[in-house]
Order: structure tokens, then C-alpha cells, then sequence
């Protein structure tokens, strides 16, 4: 990937619409630029100015333009930037990236434009991945997650970090160097304290990798029950419209029915399944196959039973057969509409107790999803982890720190010198002081192109 070419791609989405922004970076971005433009000249103005010009192939005009001019380094790459906003016609928006392609420049690679801002020290690797997941955020939790990792706030606790352990590193590898005078710099009960502290602290960041993934990615939550339990009506009602067929008839549902709630700017993937009891046809029992999968892959499930129907001993063999390690449940009691007050005592202590028929305590129902998967107040300026690349090499920092803990008593300095930077290579994969080729290839790859 040759970084003095200048690259060229469309901005915003394809496909026909208002505008088109085509977006050149490289040393030659303003120069090829002003080949094709008929208007002020472009290689004689300042930086952050737009221009109204036309776009010329020859003697014939391609479209009316504004150009958006950002001179190195005062761009998102820190290389010359021409951004030119055209009409959202697919035949412009080709012909005039053709156009700058025989000027000079070439088609960008997926994650180009931002793989240049990293390699030109514009953001660090956790920071250029934020772009991607600001990018792809479908919610405002996920969003602010985002932003707090594009401005740097992960980024600068791994910084601060990695700083205090090169220290010690430093420190014992100047013990090496006195090795036959045995001389010891780097004062062991401090080094102790010091991967303490780091430990604790990486130890917070891979645990909140759980919230931070449930956060970017939605939480799966799965409604199940025995047949004619009200689960549809219940996800009908929670989405507040018709989404799933209800019947009296049990075994209605016999695939699962997938929708998004989102419930304070988390996003709550619903799963809707089949009835869970003795399959009477073959299809039914496939149906009941995949709510029993469905379930074990997911993170709340929501037992919904009906109230004026079950048994106690139902009640708590289905319980029993349904509690899953890992997966948080809430016990939904539908139907309460028609229990009287002896029944209505009569129900588990800890159950919900609602109508999904008549919309009874749904929002109640909305409170205690939310409270099953995001366990803390969110104030939207924590550190969490989303990235699985991130929680790979914060997890084998960990164990690097463990070993350093582990010896700090009884091997040499050489051993320990190589546990520490262990550590510090581990933490240094993250923000990008370490990387290869293949690394940045499979991150950059997963970009959209034109970012």
C-alpha cells in the first residue's frame, strides 16, 4: 500500500441521492483537484475555505461543485484533502472519480483514508477502530462509547500504563547491565505495588468487556414459555405494535421471531420462540429444538407463564430445566388480569406480575430488562472494553503481569525483564506502538470504503 499515492473514493453512501461527496487525501489531492476545476485556483487558497466551481472533463462540464480544500496537516489524514460535494447522481459521482483517476489519482482500499490518519500519527489503533464503531453505533449507548474511545479516553489510560511499567522496565534492564556488580535499581516491593495497581486496573477493563460488548453489539434476550403463555403478546406489547401473530391456538409460534427494542439507548434484540412442551408434529418439534438453542446462546431470558393456568409443580420444573449458568432470568406471571387476590398471593415472590393483553406493568417489564443487562448507572464517560481484539490483549497482559508477580522474588532480572515487556507489547498491540503489516490489513479491511 504506497502511502505517496493520492487516493480517491466516494464518502457517503452509494446510491442516488441529494449529494455525493467525493473525497481525495495525498500530497497531489489539491493539485490533481484544480486539473479538472473551472473556478478560483485552488492550489492559492486556504485551508478549511469552500469553493463553488464546476468540474470540467475537457471542454465538457461534469457537474456544479463545492470544493472543500483541508491543507496538510490540518486534515483527518494530515495529508492535502480536497472533498468535493456533487449531485447524488451515480453516473456524476463515477464519471468524476474516473476523472481523478486519470488525473493522477487511484481507487482507496477499504479503511485507507483512516489507516493514513493512523500511520500519520493523526489517531492511535483503538481510536481508528472507534471510527468504525461510531460508524457502525445503532444506538446512543453505543455512540457514546464510541466518541469517548475516538477522543482518546481508553487511549490514554493504556498510555499512562505502559508509561510506569517502561520505568521499571528501564530500570531492570540497567541491572543487566551491572549484572556482576549485583546491583539492584529497580526496588522490588515498589515494582510490586506498581503491577498491583496495573493489574487491578486491567482486570477492571476485561470485565467490563461484557457491558461494553451487550452495549455495541444489543443484548439477546429471549421470551419462552409454555404454548399459549402470551409471549407474542407480550413482545407485541413491549414493541408497543403488531409484530407476531397471537392465537388461542397453542403452538402458534413454531419459528422464532426476531425484533429490536431499544430501551434507554440500549438495543434488545427479542427473540420470540415456540412453546416449550411435548411437540405434536414434526415441525412443532424443530420449533422447539430452536427455542431451546436460542436460549443457550442468549443473555436474558424472559420465562413468561400463565398465571391463571400453570402449576406449582410446572412452574418449578420449567424453572428448574430453563435456569441456564451465565444467562440472567426474569420470571414474567401474564394473565394477572384474570387472578383473583388468593391467586394473585399465591404467585412467586419474584415475579413480575403483568397483563400483556391489556398492557398491564409493561414499562415495569422495560425497567427490569434494562436493570438484568446493564447492572451500573451509565454516565456515558466510562472505559469499556468492546473490542475482542482489545479483551485478547488485555487478557495476556494480565497473565504477562501474573508471571512478573509470580517471580518477582525468586528469578533474575533477565526473566523478569522479559515478563514486563511481554506486558508491554501486549499493551502497546492495542493503541498501535506495535504492529505488523497483517495486524493493520485485518483492521483496516473491515472498514467501509471512503473512510
Amino acid at each position: 500500500m504506497n502511502q505517496s499515492d493520492t487516493i480517491v473514493a466516494l464518502a457517503t453512501p452509494n446510491g442516488i441521492g441529494a449529494i455525493g461527496v467525493i473525497r481525495l487525501s495525498g500530497a497531489d489531492a489539491i493539485t490533481i483537484a484544480q486539473k479538472v476545476w473551472k473556478g478560483k485556483d485552488l492550489t492559492k487558497q486556504a485551508s478549511h475555505t469552500l469553493h463553488f466551481g464546476r468540474i470540467m472533463d475537457g471542454d465538457m462540464e461534469l457537474d456544479e461543485v463545492v470544493a472543500s480544500l483541508f491543507v496538510a496537516p490540518r486534515s483527518y489524514t494530515r495529508e492535502n484533502v480536497v472533498e468535493i460535494s456533487c449531485h447524488g447522481s451515480n453516473y456524476i459521482i463515477e464519471s468524476i472519480i474516473k476523472l481523478f483517476i486519470k488525473n493522477g489519482a487511484r481507487s482507496a482500499k477499504a479503511g485507507e483514508f483512516t489507516l493514513r490518519a493512523f500511520l500519520n500519527g493523526q489517531l492511535d489503533l483503538s481510536q481508528a477502530e472507534a471510527v468504525a464503531d461510531l460508524i457502525a453505533s445503532n444506538s446512543k449507548a453505543s455512540q457514546q462509547i464510541a466518541l469517548q474511545q475516538l477522543r482518546g479516553g481508553f487511549s490514554s489510560q493504556l498510555q499512562s500504563l505502559r508509561d510506569q511499567l517502561v520505568q521499571f522496565a528501564s530500570l531492570i534492564e540497567l541491572e543487566l547491565d551491572f549484572a556482576e556488580e549485583d546491583v539492584e535499581f529497580a526496588n522490588r516491593d515498589q515494582l510490586k505495588k506498581l503491577i498491583h495497581e496495573i493489574a487491578k486496573v486491567i482486570g477492571s477493563l476485561i470485565q467490563s468487556f461484557e457491558l461494553g460488548n451487550a452495549i455495541k453489539n444489543g443484548v439477546n434476550t429471549v421470551i419462552a414459555g409454555r404454548p399459549n403463555a402470551g409471549k407474542s403478546t407480550l413482545l407485541n406489547a413491549l414493541l408497543n405494535e403488531e409484530r407476531a401473530i397471537v392465537s388461542h391456538i397453542p403452538g402458534t409460534t413454531r419459528d422464532t421471531i426476531e425484533e429490536v427494542l431499544n430501551i434507554k439507548g440500549i438495543n434488545f434484540r427479542l427473540i420470540d420462540t415456540a412453546g416449550i412442551r411435548e411437540a405434536t408434529d414434526a415441525i412443532e418439534q424443530i420449533g422447539v429444538q430452536r427455542t431451546m438453542e436460542k436460549i443457550s446462546q442468549s443473555a436474558l431470558l424472559l420465562y413468561v407463564f400463565d398465571a391463571e393456568q400453570i402449576t406449582a409443580e410446572e412452574l418449578n420444573s420449567d424453572l428448574e430445566s430453563l435456569q441456564k449458568p451465565g444467562i440472567a432470568m426474569l420470571i414474567v406471571a401474564n394473565k394477572a388480569d384474570l387472578l383473583n387476590d388468593a391467586q394473585l398471593a399465591a404467585l412467586p415472590q419474584n415475579a413480575l406480575i403483568i397483563s400483556a393483553k391489556e398492557k398491564q406493568h409493561i414499562d415495569e417489564v422495560k425497567q427490569k430488562i434494562y436493570a438484568a443487562a446493564i447492572k451500573e448507572q451509565l454516565t456515558g464517560h466510562e472505559t469499556l472494553v468492546t473490542n475482542i481484539r482489545h479483551l485478547e490483549a488485555l487478557q495476556k497482559t494480565e497473565e504477562a503481569l501474573i508471571r512478573v508477580l509470580d517471580g518477582i522474588d525468586t528469578v533474575t532480572s533477565d526473566f523478569l525483564s522479559m515478563d514486563i515487556k511481554q506486558a508491554l507489547h501486549y499493551l502497546g498491540e492495542i493503541t498501535g506502538a506495535v504492529t505488523t503489516d497483517d495486524l493493520l490489513e485485518n483492521i483496516f479491511s473491515r472498514f467501509c470504503i471512503g473512510k
